[in-house]
Parts: structure tokens; sequence; C-alpha cells
């Protein structure tokens, strides 16, 4: 099988090298790592974002050499999709050596799904200095980020972020109040529980059977 992908990752053909990438599922991690170096630089986008996507679990094969590519893809990369897997892959690495790069691409980046990805890769990373970037989020004018953020911020576990996500308790989006019941619940606290009553009486049913612990 490594003859017949060695000859897919080297076509010229964006088809092939597609197969390739769905080939790698199949073959030992540690030389299907060796081939993905080969494809996250790809002229193509969609076989580059492929490529990073795989890294969130093939990175694991060599943290230090996958730190290295998946920092130039987060900052270097012409394509916001390939950023953001970027992202998503250091969050499922847990690489916290890319906190800085994360934090400057957020604050820079005009995209709010580069902004999304990042956001959701802080909460994985359990970085304690993603808090204030984080609060920060939770002004951003896409609710998607928002709840990310939400989301995130529960993920942290840092009590210090209860105060800041209580005001979304009468939020209109029901996702978005769905997610602060969760992310209070894991915080925890006499502040958390007085929201998580509030919320447990909430008119959609999720959000109240999240509040309540019964999911």
């Amino acid at each position: 099988m490594s003859e017949n992908i060695t000859a897919l990752v080297n076509s010229e053909h964006k088809g092939d090298r597609i197969t390739a990438l769905n080939m790698l599922r199949e073959i030992e991690p540690a030389i299907a790592f060796g081939y993905i170096k080969q494809l996250v630089t790809d002229a193509n986008t969609r076989v580059r974002y492929a490529a990073v996507s795989q890294l969130a679990t093939l990175g694991s094969q060599d943290l230090t050499e996958s730190f290295d590519i998946l920092r130039d893809r987060l900052v270097n990369d012409s394509e916001p999709d390939v950023q953001a897997a970027a992202a998503d892959a250091i969050g499922a690495l847990k690489l916290t050596a890319a906190f800085d790069d994360l934090k400057n691409l957020y604050e820079t980046t005009p995209e709010w799904l580069v902004q999304f990805s990042i956001v959701a890769a802080l909460g994985e990373l359990g970085d304690p200095r993603g808090l204030q970037l984080l609060q920060t989020a939770l002004t951003n004018e896409t609710s998607l980020v928002q709840t990310a953020a939400i989301g995130s911020i529960g993920e942290l576990g840092d009590p210090n972020g209860v105060e800041s996500i209580i005001q979304f308790v009468a939020n209109p989006d029901w996702q978005i109040r769905y997610q602060l019941a969760r992310a209070l619940r894991n915080l925890g606290g006499d502040l958390a529980d007085q929201n998580l009553a509030i919320l447990a009486a909430d008119e959609v049913e999720q959000v109240a059977q999240e509040a309540r612990g019964l999911e």
C-alpha cells in the first residue's frame, strides 16, 4: 500500500492527493505522519486543509515537529480555512507553546471562522492565560464566537470566569443559554448556582435540563 500512497502523494492531480489522504487513515500512524508532512504545504487549498486537519490526531507522533508545522500554517497560510484547521489541531494536541500565536492571530484576523477556531482551541488547551482573551471574545459581533467563548471559559474551569458570562443568562439565543448552563455547571460556586437556578426554569427544555444537570 505504501508504494501506491507514495505515487498518489506525488501525483500532479489533486484528486489523487485527496485519495492519498484518505488512505493514510488506514495505515500505521508513524508512517502516515511522514506522508502528511508532504501535503500540509500543498498548492491546493483543499489538500492543505485536509492534511492539516489530520494532524489533530497524527501530530501526536512528533509534537515538536507538529508544533512547527501547525504554527507555520496558522501564521502564514493564505487561506482562512487552513488557518482554522491549524488552530483546531493545536487545541486537540494541547500545544500550549502556540498560545501567543493564537492570541495574536485572533486580534488581527478579520475572519470570524479563524476566530471561532482559536476560541474553541483555547478551551482545549486549558492554559489559564486564555481567560482574558476569552473574556474579550464574549464581545465578538458573531454569536457563534460568543458561544464558543462561553464554552471555553467553562472548559478552563477557572471560577473567575463566572462573573463575565452570567450576562448571557437572558440572551435571546437559546443555544447561548444552553452553553452558559453547561459552563456554569463546570465552573461551580454560589454565583454560578444562582444563575443555574434561573436557567433551570428556562422556556427551552434543553436549556432547563442542562441547568439541572439532567443531560
